[in-house]
């Protein structure tokens, strides 16, 4: 009889597990499953004696001429048997009829859902809000049928999905806690180069303050002197030979047309200096646990000054500001946020060439390359008549580069908003995070080939 079996139902086979290490990236065909496809026309008994002969087999797949039809697992069928009076009915009846009466909800699942979200869709089978596929606790047992992309089914036991799951939850756990320490260490890294270059600029900004403030003096004395020899001239009929000789020396008509210049450009130098100090101070600043107004063009002209000695006269620039009230955040965080994205933009265009040369067909027209700063305040209108419209603040950093593709973009977005957490946190994803989680505010990014990229930010107005 069992020879009568194996001639109408193929044995089944057991795909090997990949080789590679499971990540959080994981899916479920890296894992074993079982391939077993049993036509409907077959008897009870005949599918008993199978799964007598494979114990290792959580249930098969049912098939009418070749088509997937369901599933039924092994705990559902030995149900059915339990019953004496129903053993001798069920095992004389096609496995159509089988089905009819042990069918329960068959949880689906493409090959490429990953292990996490697989885990996930199993536990929640028997809290189904409806009720014909609604299952019971015991059902949580019943194994996995799998589409996979050949467009054939297998079923992958529970079991192994809850091993699979513990432990990429304890990569995850130990991911977290590796994560939680790296950013304390960066955190007080942080702190600790705050403190160092408030110090620094304090050391900096007092000299500096010495000679801005005695710059004035040093001017007014100059041309005092000035004054006084030239009163010497009118008063003496001769210029004594020797003096004549000294003035020819030191290029006194020289001196007198040039020290002006010179005072005014060191006192130039000085207020460079002082607000270079003053931008690095800002930018370094050490938050608060409470927010404070912020004046965004601040924050911006402190960056542009920051990031001027890298751009050079390479890049442009330009800054279209609107008059705009403080907003409540936290100075530190902004300041980042702004040399991230001033600095992303800046990448972006020193990156155009090199994509140009690799592309001759580009149609990138051959202007200068820059950035374009933008600010502006708007209201949004709100569908509920109880809540007053809502005012944001925009700012629009925008560069001319050689953009990115849409597929590109919406993976970027995608990175951002689902804050992965197998991999290292970008600049980027931290700007996104402390402007939309911290702030309150939106963070969008628009791009396309040739045009270059956009990015906006809205931070609202309380």
């Amino acid at each position: 009889m069992l020879h009568q079996i194996h001639e109408r139902i193929l044995p089944p086979s057991l795909s090997t597990a990949s080789d590679v290490d499971l990540s959080l990236d994981s899916r479920i065909e890296e894992l074993p499953m079982y391939s077993s496809a049993v036509e409907i026309s077959f008897t009870g008994e005949e599918l008993g004696k199978y799964l007598d002969k494979y114990p290792q087999l959580p249930g098969v797949i049912l098939v009418e001429g070749g088509i997937y039809y369901g599933m039924i697992s092994r705990r559902r069928f030995l149900e059915l048997l339990i019953n004496p009076q129903c053993k001798e009915f069920f095992f004389q009846q096609p496995l159509s009829v089988i089905y009819s009466y042990a069918r329960t909800a068959i949880l689906q699942l493409p090959a490429n859902t990953h292990i996490l979200k697989a885990m996930q869709l199993a536990l929640r089978r028997c809290s189904s809000g409806d009720p014909l596929l609604r299952t019971s606790p015991e059902a949580l047992t019943e194994p996995i049928v799998v589409q996979n992309s050949d467009h054939t089914y297998s079923l992958l036991d529970i079991q192994e999905l809850h091993l699979a799951a513990w432990l990429l939850q304890g990569i995850e756990t130990q991911i977290r806690y590796e994560r939680s320490q790296v950013q304390v260490i960066q955190n007080e890294k942080m702190a600790s180069l705050g403190r160092l270059v408030d110090g620094i600029t304090h050391e900096i900004l007092d000299p500096v303050g010495f000679i801005w403030g005695n710059l004035t003096y040093v001017s007014n004395y100059s041309q005092d002197l000035l004054k006084l020899i030239d009163a010497y001239e009118q008063e003496l009929p001769e210029i004594p030979e020797d003096i004549s000789l000294l003035k020819e020396e030191i290029e006194f008509d020289f001196l007198e047309k040039d020290l002006s210049q010179v005072l005014s450009s060191v006192k130039t130098g000085a207020e460079r200096l002082k607000k270079m100090v003053t931008s690095l101070q800002n930018f370094c600043h050490l938050d608060a646990i409470y927010q404070k107004p912020i004046d965004i063009h601040s924050c911006i002209d402190n960056i542009i000054l920051l990031i001027k000695s890298r751009v050079k006269k390479e890049i442009q620039i330009i800054t279209n500001y609107d008059v705009l009230p403080p907003v409540l955040g936290f100075p530190g965080e902004l300041h980042q946020v702004f040399m991230t994205l001033v600095s992303y933009a800046v990448d972006n265009l020193l990156n155009t060439p090199s994509r140009h040369q690799l592309n001759p067909e580009s149609h990138l027209e051959k202007e200068q390359p820059k950035i374009e700063i933008t600010t502006s305040v708007i209201s949004r209108d709100m569908t509920n008549d109880n809540i007053p419209d809502s005012r944001w603040i925009v700012i629009c950093i925008a560069d001319n580069g050689a953009g990115i593709s849409e597929a590109e973009q919406q993976e970027i977005l995608a990175l951002l908003a689902a804050g992965k957490k197998s991999e290292p946190e970008t600049s980027l994803a931290l700007s996104y995070r402390i402007i939309t989680t911290r702030h309150g505010g939106e963070f969008n990014l628009r791009s396309q080939l040739g045009q270059g990229t956009e990015i906006e930010i809205l931070l609202p107005l309380l």
